[in-house]
Parts: structure tokens; C-alpha cells; sequence
């Protein structure tokens, strides 16, 4: 517990450096939001400009139910100690002699022909109850009430397991419904601003029946009406079908997967799947999957933090402290427990019953987009409130005028009626300029690709537990990668051994190898190991479960005739110590049948060999180690290092019987003899690289993930690292094979490095050498700890694939912790932020890929939506207060404001990503001096030009977004002052013309927009048509606005005040919108500075600033 309370002080001393940085940072300054400070949280929230708080917010941490959820959580967790309380009195008590009068229920119900209820073993295990457990004859008597077997399990029955599920409960609990559709429309419907239109719809209807009757008065407030709803279906479908995403999401994270026995076979069912009854193996980093009773335990350390909120590890033992609670973790040890309760019967299931399954939680790139969409909102309101000025300045003074040019208002003769009903449509035009200018769907921009990009992923064999991870990906700079079973197949075979002084060949030929040898080799293979093998009862081939390795040197043993139940039963195991990380190995003391106790340990070749006084040669004789034989199996370790195995060394002691410890509880605290060891063997396991993992590394490589064997330009810098456990010339084999070292390198250190040389740098020198560290070989998971924290500090953002208990620091410390899915333990993964279910590195490539698509995306959108509202503003703006009148009206901005929210997010926000993505490089964290600028925090959140991240709005994007909106607002207002005359309609009747004219104006601008989406899918490219043909919701959402604009036009007249154009005037629209694509090429022609556009106004003290490590 010691290394993990190190690494835990030095996780958290990583993080303080993060935590100075971001003192007096804006309120949308957080750099990561993974275990962000609560009121950095709360402060963000405050400062956002926010119309619709319960949608904006949606997909955010709640933080009030957070802390009704913390509070329950103690509540329970209290029940939890004075549980364990009372089993500690309960346990002093029997040491007087004080009698426990504890009960069993009176009246149980009991279902089937099984000897005990559901409520008795609910009052065992919640009670914590030794006594009552005795009574009814321990763990074994259990076992027989429940009828099962503590070695082969359940028979894998589908009668007896549906028999036990209605007899004992399902291991689930009651899950709250997800939100209705209708739901959805009522929270759409909570916008303020369509509040407002709302009211002043129904304002502008009442006054339009008054003054016009029903016949004509109803179109004005009706069709602003009937305008809201569209919007607030549209938006509660989208949002609808978001959720529905995040739900199935969510489903998957829960669905655990755990390994049962069953007919004395190991098989692998879903956490939901257990029945009481069921036999579970447990080892370091499991879950315990149900409350239950442990039958064998080695070491078995609980760590029960999850249900009593204490740090402290409980040691488990099938007599004194059997009990397990479901939730917990497996910290140390391995062992066997029989399920007695599940789902609601247990405490877990209580816990997970009662809290909310909120699972929101803001993005970095969430907080920041609010920070745009607030400062956006405060231009759009100042503007709409200049607009309702200027509109009723000159409305009041008589000098806007209807198309015939009379005055809508005169002052002592305009009916009070009519007066009113002017203001209100003046005032519904300002409020529907704010439903454009704040760019409420912006920040859930993000949600919808994140939940796009997540759906799409697990069919790339990647699970996403933290949104904020998907997008953080797509900066990475750097990935610390494990080597087995991730670079590798992890598909292990022993090919190679070494025993009795020279080489076995073939490796499984018994007859090189004395009897005594074998005998041993047996003994030591099967009693240390956390693996088994299953014989069919029926014949067939044997089916070998554990580990990798464990399943390898198992085989093995089967090769050399090893038997492995007759050799489990030959001796009995009264000490183990599981495979530690940190030593890089695991032993057991064994008492054999003829007394004698036998210590054998298994671990790195080289680490044990240093252990070893002696060998046995082919004479069956032990002889002593000199200098010689040392060097030979030196030799022997580096030729098959050298050659990419896995070198693993298996020893031997005899131990004087009288020295181990006596009693029970010194005999849990024994602290096995490491040295004066018999070597028996020395295997070299093959485990091949992935066949797709060069072309992997490759792709990295040009994506800016700097690898030695394809060197590219540092400011491109992506870097794979490899980081294993594995002696140091295999790790460099395996590099040199991945294509992470280049077969000419220099490989000497630092390039490639020791764990504990690493570790033993003061952390000055560390920061001076991670950049050069391709590949760190012997590390424990606290050296992979310290280079994450290096890699940081120095500005990276840093991937890292962690599958073992103690990778669980490293994983929450980096900005992308990565867990593997096959071999990783629950522990890690909990602690990570994406799960690779395929354990590939390939899938880890996919990862990064969609990362930068969710990134690029939002670019994309935000270019878009920019482009919409400079220019709709603007036209607007210029026409009110040039002349009283505004060409796009209600109705018409909130069709725009569609296009450009809803269905302009779905279309763009959900592209899949281009190879294209991959030959950019990553965003990361900038390495330049602060970045402040001279203007307010608001315009540097709308600039996202932050000290840390690279600016979001890149000098293309402005480029790109300036070029379309002056464009759009040149062409709308040379026709909305001189339409009449360019578009030949002096002859028409001024009120026609004046129709004409900004029907035209409406049609060329949403136009404008449907092609300036296709210019967005494509910033940097003159293509702007590659893989069109693929992405077939983006073509649908455009033949959808395409078809309602024409519905709009032709057929809607009343309701949008427009008129049927001709079809030359529509050829005229088509013309100006599609002048958009050639002026996009044109653009892109245009060179931009590198230097970001924000670095012109930075304050010149701000030069002189240096860097804070980011």
C-alpha cells in the first residue's frame, strides 16, 4: 500500500502545477475537466450566456445532484461501517467467550429445493455474521444448501440457472427510465427566447383578429407561431435521438464481464449473468461482482473504499473474515467466492439503485465553446438592441414607411391598436436577431459528434467511459504504449528453454531434463499460478485458462506430462505471494504430502537468476553457481531476449519445516525467503507482433507521431513510446520490429532506458530527457507514472494503455488513459478514460483518428454557423438603421437559425474522418509564450486564444469565414437597396416589388448557406466534393433544406411573407449561391500567416512573458 500512496501524492503534485496555471484564468479557461475543482466547474456555468439553461446543460456534470448523490452515497457507506463495526466487536466478543445471540429470519420464504432463502443469506452476508454462518455449517455448509461445488461451480444448466434466478433475484437493480421524447419537447420549449416569441406571437395574433379579423389577422402571429414549434420539434428529435445514443453507451460500460466456473470449466458471462451459487475465481484488480463468501484465498486483499468510503484493505480469509461485498476490488492476492446475494440483495445493488445515473460531463472543448457562444450572445444582444432602437426611433418619427412609401406611424392619428402591433413585430424581429446571434446549438455541437463519434468507435473495438476523452485524443501528441498483447498478439508460446546447465531442444523433451527436475518443474508450474486447466469429461484437448504467460508455461507444463489436478492435490499451498510488478515476480510455499516445504517462484529470468546460489544439472545433482554457469545463462537470457522472447526464470527451495510460522496470522504477515534459490529453468516465451502494428506506428508517423524509424519535422511531433515491463533487449527487438526504433538508430540511453534509471533521475534531469525516451524497458507502474507526469509538464498531451491494478495511477494522470478490454483488470479500467476491447494498437490509431475528426468537426461547424451569423446580423443591421426596414424577418431568421443549429450540426458535426486527418499535426498544448490579448476576456473566449490549447478559429478558419460573410453581405445589400432596378421590377406595384426583392434576398441567403456547407466539410481543401457520396446524412439533411426552401417559397406565402418567384429570379438565387464554391477555391489560394491572427494584439509586456511548462 505504500507504492500507492506514493503514487497517488505524486499524481496529485502532477496535477498542482495545472491547478497554478489555471489561478486567474478565465471562467472558460479549463485545460481538462477530468477531476476538475467543483468550482471551477460552477464558475463557467455562471459566467455562460445561456437562453435555455436545462438543454445547454444537459450533457453536463449536475452539480446539485452530484452532491445529493455524494450524500447518499455516505449514508450508505455509513450503514456500510457500522457493519463492520459490529463484526469487529462481534470478533473481540468471541475472544472473551461472550455469547452472540444474532438470528436467522423466523419465517423464511424459500423458493425450489434449495436448503436455505434469499432472506437468510441476505441476513449472513449484510450482517457480516461469522456466527450465524456456523450455525448452518460455514462456507461449506452454504455450499451445500445452495448446492454447488467450491471446485467445479454450477453445472451449466439453463433450468437450474433460471431456477436460481427467480429463487435468489437477477444480479441487476431497478434502472430510472431515460427521459421521454416529451420530455425532450419541454425542455426544447424552456428557451427564453422562443418564450419571448411565444408571447409576442400570441400578442401579434390577438391584435391581428382585432384590427384585421380571423380571415387575414392570423397569419402574422400564427406563422411566428407555428415557425417556434418546427424549431422546438426539430430540436427536441435531435436531441431525442442523442440520448438514445448515450443511453445504449452506458449499457455497454456496465456490461462487465466476469469468468465463472461452471462445470468445472472456466467460461466468461456478463456481471448480469451471475446467479447465486456460482463459483468465482478472483484476482488482483477484479470486481466483486455480488456479496458472497470466499472459499480459497491466497493474500486475498479487499479493497472495500467503493462501499465504506475508508482507504484501509480488508484481508480475507473462509474462516474468520469470509464475507465480500459486491462492488469492492480485488487489491492483492487470488482466491475462490460463492455467490450469495445479487443485485437488489446486495448493498451494491442498493447504492446503484438510489443514485441518479447522470453520467453528464463537460468537455474542455464544451467549456470553451460556451465561452464563444457567450461572448457571440452579448454582440448579437447588443446588436438586436440597437436594432429595436433604431426601428422604434424611426418608427415613432413617422420615417418607416410601407412600400408605397406612407408612413406606418403618424402620431395623433395611428390607432393605438395598430401602434402596438407594430411594436410588437419590431420587437419580434430584435428577439429573433438574439435566436440567431446566440449560438445556442454551439456547445452541444460537441455532444452530437461526441455521440456520434462514440457510436462509431465501438465498431471500432474502442469504448468510450469519458466523453471529454473522445475529443482530448485528437490532441495528443504522444502515446505510451504497453508492448504485450498491444504491439503484440499476445498469443505466448514457450519456445525455448534452458535447463540443467544447457539447452533443451526441442523445449518440451523430457528426456534432456533428470526426473527430479521434472518433478519439481511440475510442482512449481502448477501450484504457482493463477490459471487452470479443464479436462472435457468426454475427451477432446485440454482447455488451458489464465494469463497469457500463465496459459503458456501451463502448456508447457502439459508438454513435460505434467498432470495438473494429481499435482494441485500432492501438496497444499499455506503461503502465496501473487505476481508482483514492482519485484516482477510471484512465489508460493507449499507442504508436501511427505511433510517437506517447498518454496518455488516464477518471475523475470534475470531478476531471479541474481536470487539463484545453485542449479540442478543432467545428473540430477544440484550444484553450486559459479562465475561460469552465471555468465551462461546470461548469455542464454540476452540470445533470446535479443530474439523478441519473454524470458521467464522458474526456481526452487527446500525450507526447514520448523521455520514457518506456526500460526495463522504470522503465516498471512510471512514474507517468503527471495534468495539462496534452486534454478530449475529458464523458458523464452514467443509472443509475435501484430502483423497490422508497423503499418499502425506508420500511420502515427505522418500523422505527427514521431517514431525513430520515420523521422519527420519536430513541430509535427507525435510520438509513440513504449513501455513494458520486459527486459530491456526484448523491448528493443520488439521496437525494432514495430518500427518505433529505426533499424540504424543510435539505441543507447536515453533512447532506450531502464525503469529504475529513470526513477532514479532528480526530476530536472527527467524533464531534460523525456523527449528523447522511445522505449523504457523493466518499468513498474510507478515509472510509467513519473514519464506521464514528465511528458506533461513538458507541454505533451499524453496517451497511455495500462491493463494491470497498479497502471490505475498512470492512466488517471494522463489526459487519455487508455485500458485494455481482454487483459485489463476492472481496477484499470475504472481508471481510464477509453477502453480498447480488442487490446489492439490499432485500434488505438482509430481512436486518435476520431479524436481529430471530433475536433475537426467543430471547426467545421463553427466556421459555418460564424459565416451565418456575421452576415445575417449585418444585412440586417445595415438595412434598420439605413432604412426602417429589415429584409429577413421573423419567420425567416428562425428557418435560418435552423439550418444553421440543428440540421447544420447534424450534417457537419457528424462526418467521419478522412485519412486526410492523419497528415496534420495533433493540436496539443502550445509551447509559445502566454497569450494574452489586449482586448477583453470575452473576445479572447470567442478567439479561444488561450495560453494553453491552440486557437480553435485557426488564420484558415477566419480566412475561409470572412471571405463567405462579405461576400454574402455585399451581394444581399446591393440587392436590398437597388434590387428594384437590377432585377427590372419598376414596372411591378411597389408593394409586389418590395415582396420580390426579399423573397430573393430570403432565397439567396439560405442558398448561400446550403452551399457554403459543402465549402465547411472542407477548410484547408480544394475539394470540397471528396466522399460526398459516402456520407449520406449530410446529402439527405441537404435535399431536406433544399426541398423545404422550395415548400417555403412556393408554397407557404402567408407564413414566411414571401412570393412564388420566376424561374429566372431562382436561377438568379442558385447563381449567387453558387458563386460561393469558385470563391472558396479562389480563398484558399490565398496564403495565411503562420503567426495566429490573435499573437498581432498581444500586449507587449505579454512578449516578455516566459512559459509556465505549458
Amino acid at each position: 500500500m505504500g507504492d500507492g500512496l506514493k503514487n497517488d501524492l505524486e499524481a496529485a503534485s502532477g496535477r498542482g502545477d495545472e491547478e497554478d496555471d489555471e489561478q486567474g484564468a478565465g471562467p472558460f479557461d479549463i485545460f481538462r475537466t477530468k477531476s476538475a475543482p467543483v468550482d471551477r466547474l460552477r464558475r463557467w456555468r455562471q459566467a455562460a450566456l445561456v437562453l435555455n439553461a436545462s438543454r445547454r446543460f444537459r450533457y453536463t456534470l449536475d452539480l446539485k445532484k452530484e452532491e445529493e448523490r455524494k450524500q447518499l452515497i455516505a449514508k450508505i457507506r455509513m450503514h456500510a461501517q457500522v457493519i463492520r463495526a459490529a463484526v469487529l466487536f462481534q470478533a473481540a466478543g468471541l475472544g472473551q467467550k461472550v455469547q452472540v445471540t444474532s438470528q436467522l429470519p423466523s419465517s423464511p420464504t424459500r423458493i425450489g429445493d434449495f436448503g436455505i432463502s434469499a432472506e437468510e443469506l441476505v441476513a449472513i452476508s449484510r450482517n457480516h455474521d461469522v456466527s450465524l454462518l456456523e450455525r448452518i455449517g460455514g462456507v461449506r455448509g452454504v455450499v451445500e444448501k445452495l448446492e454447488s461445488n467450491p471446485e467445479k461451480g454450477l453445472s451449466n444448466n439453463e433450468t437450474d440457472l433460471v431456477s436460481r434466478n427467480k429463487a435468489f433475484g437477477s444480479n441487476t437493480y431497478p434502472r430510472k427510465k431515460g427521459r421521454s421524447f416529451w420530455r425532450f419537447v419541454w425542455e426544447a420549449c424552456r428557451d427564453t427566447t422562443l418564450i419571448i416569441l411565444m408571447v409576442a406571437a400570441a400578442a401579434s395574433l390577438a391584435l391581428g383578429i382585432k384590427t384585421e379579423g380571423i380571415k387575414e389577422g392570423w397569419y402574422d402571429g400564427g406563422s411566428i407561431a407555428l415557425a417556434v414549434l418546427i424549431v422546438i420539434v426539430f430540436t427536441a428529435v435531435s436531441d431525442y435521438k442523442q440520448s438514445l445514443q448515450f443511453q445504449n453507451l452506458n449499457e455497454e460500460k456496465q456490461n462487465i464481464q466476469m469468468e465463472v466456473i461452471r462445470g468445472g470449466q472456466r467460461i466468461k458471462v456478463s456481471i448480469f449473468e451471475i446467479v447465486v451459487g456460482d463459483v468465482v475465481p478472483l484476482k488482483i484488480g477484479d470486481q466483486v461482482p455480488a456479496d458472497g463468501l470466499v472459499i480459497t484465498g491466497h493474500s486475498l486483499a479487499i479493497d472495500e473504499s467503493s462501499m465504506t468510503g475508508e482507504s484501509k484493505i480488508a484481508h480475507k480469509d473462509p474462516t474468520r473474515v469470509p464475507f465480500l461485498m459486491s462492488g469492492c476490488k480485488v487489491a492483492d492476492g487470488y482466491g475462490t467466492m460463492l455467490v450469495t446475494s445479487v443485485g437488489i440483495n446486495t448493498e451494491w445493488g442498493l447504492l446503484m439503485a438510489s443514485i441518479s445515473e447522470d453520467n453528464g460531463e463537460e468537455t474542455p472543448l464544451q467549456v470553451r465553446l460556451n465561452g464563444v457562444a457567450t461572448f457571440i450572445g452579448i454582440v448579437g444582444l447588443a446588436v438586436a438592441i440597437i436594432v429595436l432602437l433604431v426601428l422604434l426611433v424611426r418608427y415613432f418619427k413617422g420615417q418607416t414607411k410601407d412600400p408605397n412609401g406612407n408612413a406606418l406611424f403618424t402620431a395623433g392619428k395611428t390607432k393605438v391598436g395598430d401602434a402596438i402591433n407594430g411594436f410588437v413585430k419590431l420587437f419580434t424581429v430584435a428577439v429573433t436577431i438574439v435566436v440567431v446571434a446566440v449560438p445556442e446549438g454551439l456547445p452541444l455541437a460537441v455532444t452530437l459528434t461526441l455521440a456520434f463519434s462514440m457510436r462509431k468507435m465501438m465498431a471500432d473495438k474502442a469504448l468510450v467511459r469519458r466523453l471529454s476523452a473522445c475529443e482530448t485524443m485528437g490532441s495528443a501528441t504522444t502515446i505510451c504504449s504497453d508492448k504485450t498483447g498491444t504491439l503484440t498478439l499476445n498469443q505466448m508460446t514457450v519456445v525455448e528453454a534452458h535447463a540443467c546447465g544447457k539447452k533443451i531442444d526441442p523445449p518440451d523433451n523430457k528426456s534432456l531434463l533428470p526426473p527430479r527436475v521434472i518433478s519439481f518443474l511440475i510442482e512449481g508450474i502448477a501450484q504457482n499460478t493463477t490459471g487452470s486447466i479443464f479436462v472435457p469429461e468426454g475427451g477432446g484437448p485440454l482447455e488451458v485458462s489464465g494469463s497469457p504467460t500463465e496459459k503458456a508455461i501451463l502448456q508447457w507444463g502439459v508438454n513435460l506430462g505434467m498432470d495438473f489436478s494429481a499435482a494441485r492435490s500432492d501438496s497444499v499451498i499455506i503461503r502465496a505471494i501473487p505476481f508482483n510488478s514492482e519485484k516482477k515476480r510471484g512465489g508460493v510455499a507449499l507442504k508436501s504430502s511427505d511433510s517437506e516445504v517447498h518454496l518455488h517462484w516464477k518471475g523475470a529470468a534475470e531478476i531471479l537468476l541474481d536470487s539463484c546460489s545453485s542449479y540442478i544439472d543432467a545428473n540430477d545433482c544440484e550444484i553450486q553457481m559459479d562465475d561460469n554457469k552465471l555468465s551462461h545463462f546470461k548469455k542464454a537470457i540476452d540470445d533470446m531476449a535479443a530474439r523478441c522472447l519473454r524470458c521467464v526464470a522458474i526456481t526452487y527451495r527446500l525450507f526447514e519445516v520448523e521455520k514457518v510460522p506456526p500460526s495463522e496470522e504470522e503465516l498471512e504477515n510471512w514474507q517468503l525467503p527471495e534468495g539462496d534459490l534452486v534454478l530449475l529453468a529458464i523458458v523464452g516465451i514467443k509472443d509475435p507482433c501484430r502483423p497490422n502494428v508497423r503499418d499502425a506506428v506508420h500511420l502515427c508517423t505522418t500523422a505527427g507521431v514521431k517514431s525513430e524509424a520515420y523521422p519527420i519535422d519536430d513541430d509535427n511531433l507525435f510520438k509513440v513510446r513504449m513501455v513494458t515491463g520486459d527486459n530491456l533487449q526484448t523491448a528493443k527487438a520488439i521496437a525494432l520490429e514495430c518500427g518505433i526504433l529505426g533499424a540504424n538508430e543510435d539505441v543507447s540511453e536515453p533512447k532506450i532506458i531502464e525503469g529504475k534509471d529513470f526513477r532514479n533521475l532528480t526530476e530536472r534531469q527527467r524533464l531534460e530527457m523525456v523527449d528523447k525516451i522511445s522505449v523504457m524497458g523493466r518499468s513498474s507502474p510507478n515509472d510509467k507514472l513519473l514519464l506521464v507526469q514528465a511528458l506533461r509538464k513538458k507541454g505533451h498531451v499524453v496517451a497511455v494503455t495500462g491493463d494491470g491494478t497498479n497502471d490505475a495511477p498512470a492512466l488517471h494522470e494522463a489526459d487519455i488513459g487508455l485500458a485494455m478490454g481482454i487483459q485489463g483488470t476492472e481496477v484499470a479500467k475504472e481508471s481510464s478514460d477509453i477502453i480498447i476491447l480488442d487490446d489492439n494498437f490499432a485500434s488505438v490509431v482509430k481512436v486518435v483518428r476520431w479524436g481529430r475528426s471530433v475536433y475537426a468537426n467543430i471547426q467545421k461547424f463553427i466556421q459555418f454557423q460564424l459565416t451565418v451569423n456575421v452576415a445575417a446580423l449585418t444585412i440586417n443591421v445595415v438595412a434598420a438603421v439605413s432604412s426602417g426596414n429589415v429584409p429577413l424577418n421573423a419567420v425567416q431568421l428562425l428557418w435560418v437559425n435552423l439550418i444553421m443549429d440543428t440540421l447544420g450540426a447534424l450534417a457537419l458535426a457528424t462526418e467521419a474522418p478522412t485519412d486526410h486527418l492523419m497528415h496534420i499535426k495533433p493540436v496539443g498544448r502550445r509551447k509559445a509564450n502566454d497569450c494574452l490579448l489586449v482586448i477583453n476576456t470575452c473576445v479572447s473566449e470567442l478567439s479561444l486564444f488561450r495560453r494553453t490549447w491552440e486557437p480553435l478559429i485557426t488564420n484558415i478558419m477566419w480566412r475561409n469565414l470572412l471571405i463567405q460573410a462579405l461576400y454574402q453581405v455585399t451581394v444581399l445589400l446591393v440587392l436590398n437597396f437597388r434590387g428594384r432596378s437590377i432585377l427590372n421590377l419598376e414596372h411591378e406595384t411597389n408593394d409586389r416589388a418590395f415582396k420580390v426583392k426579399n423573397t430573393l434576398i430570403f432565397n439567396a441567403f439560405v442558398l448561400c448557406q446550403i452551399f457554403n456547407e459543402f465549402n465547411a466539410r472542407k477548410p484547408d481543401e480544394m475539394n470540397v466534393w471528396k466522399g460526398l457520396a459516402k456520407n449520406h446524412l449530410f446529402m439527405g439533411i441537404i435535399a431536406l433544406e433544399v426541398v423545404l426552401q422550395v415548400i417555403i417559397v412556393f408554397f407557404l406565402e402567408k407564413f414566411a411573407s414571401t412570393v412564388r418567384l420566376s424561374w429566372k429570379l431562382w436561377l438568379v438565387s442558385i447563381g449567387i449561391g453558387f458563386v460561393s464554391w469558385p470563391l472558396a477555391i479562389l480563398g484558399k489560394l490565398i496564403r495565411v500567416p503562420d503567426k495566429h491572427f490573435h499573437e498581432y494584439f498581444k500586449i507587449k509586456g505579454d512578449q516578455e512573458r516566459t512559459p509556465s511548462g505549458g
